[in-house]
């Protein structure tokens, strides 16, 4: 059986990507290895850095095609990447990829398989409360710590999340940044010899509660809140965008009782848990939702679906638990 490595893509293309990669990097102890599709490549203990020469939304199979070229089977992969943000929020901030909540058959603009999601990250809440420790006074002043949702490409097989610098490019370049954000790796894939952080062990962790989010806006405001506290495991995170709901038509028509609303929320709901539990084998998936951003209409067609899919719904105190 071919040994598993823990994978950080670096796209060259990205200067947020290419500093936090140099950050790594400066760390030491790296080994120049083969190239990989003409590409650099460095090693240290199980993992593995990737400079890789382009951009990364539209590079399906990257963890398959490093196997194709290495032997190695890639357990897991990071992506250190610039967060693009309208609102141009000074922002650090990580997040799982996929787009369960487009139709098989639609075009995605930012790549992806559509209808599907990578299993995400286990590291993904822990890492998060690694940058909400963060203690540099002028970071903390300067950028908003936030999860976003699942959202974009590449489709890989393997447990994935991305971890960027946002959101204008005054920020994309801020080496302090980048170099926290290193730390973070460094330690969270346990580069500093100890075990890591955000690991899961499928003997270790059974039965723990795995939370699986449902609306709000793209930056999961009320899930970051449950996210803070120590020992909550994050799955994929949906907001009202991505579940898309078709109210029924009919004076008699009840969310309690009737047909449910077509539309694709169901599939997204569905390929957050499926992909959830792939990443998280022993887990016990729970919802959170944000209540007050859905109709109730919504909302009771939701709680429903979930509870006719056996998925418990929790509150805050409910989703507190191990790591």
């Amino acid at each position: 059986m071919s040994d598993e490595v823990k994978l950080v893509v670096v796209s060259t293309l990205d200067i947020a990507s290419l500093n936090q990669g140099k950050a790594l990097l400066a760390k030491g102890g790296w080994k120049a290895g083969p190239p990989v599709e003409g590409d650099a490549t460095w090693s240290q203990s199980d993992v593995r850095i990737w400079w890789f020469h382009d951009r990364l939304l539209h590079q399906d199979n990257l963890d398959l095609r490093w196997q194709d070229s290495t032997g190695e089977q890639v357990a897991e992969v990071i992506f250190p990447s610039r967060h693009v943000a309208a609102s141009g929020q000074p922002s650090l901030t990580v997040h799982p990829i996929g787009v369960m909540y487009h139709g098989i058959d639609e075009e995605v603009p930012f790549g992806g398989k559509p209808g599907r999601a990578p299993p995400p990250s286990t590291r993904l809440g822990p890492w998060f409360r690694e940058l909400l420790a963060i203690e540099n006074e002028s970071i903390r002043e300067k950028f908003e710590i936030s999860l976003e949702v699942t959202h974009h490409g590449p489709w890989l097989e393997t447990p994935s999340l991305f971890i960027e610098i946002g959101s204008t490019p005054n920020e994309w370049p801020h080496e302090t940044a980048a170099e926290l954000l290193a730390d973070v790796m460094w330690r969270g894939l346990g580069l500093d010899g100890g075990a890591g952080i955000g690991g899961w062990d499928e003997a270790t962790n059974r039965g723990e509660k795995v939370v699986i989010g449902l609306g709000g806006g793209h930056y999961a405001i009320r899930l970051c809140a449950v996210a803070a506290n120590s020992g909550v495991w994050l799955g994929h995170m949906l907001a009202n965008y991505a579940l898309v709901m078709e109210k029924p038509e009919g004076e008699g028509w009840e969310a309690s009782g009737g047909v449910l609303p077509g539309g694709l929320w169901r599939q997204a709901i569905d390929e957050a848990i499926d992909s959830t539990r792939r990443a998280f084998p022993g887990g016990e998936v729970w919802a959170y939702l944000d209540r007050k951003s859905f109709k109730g209409w919504q909302r009771q067609s939701i709680m429903r679906y979930l509870q006719e899919s056996a998925i418990p719904i929790g509150r805050t105190k409910d989703l507190l638990g191990g790591e």
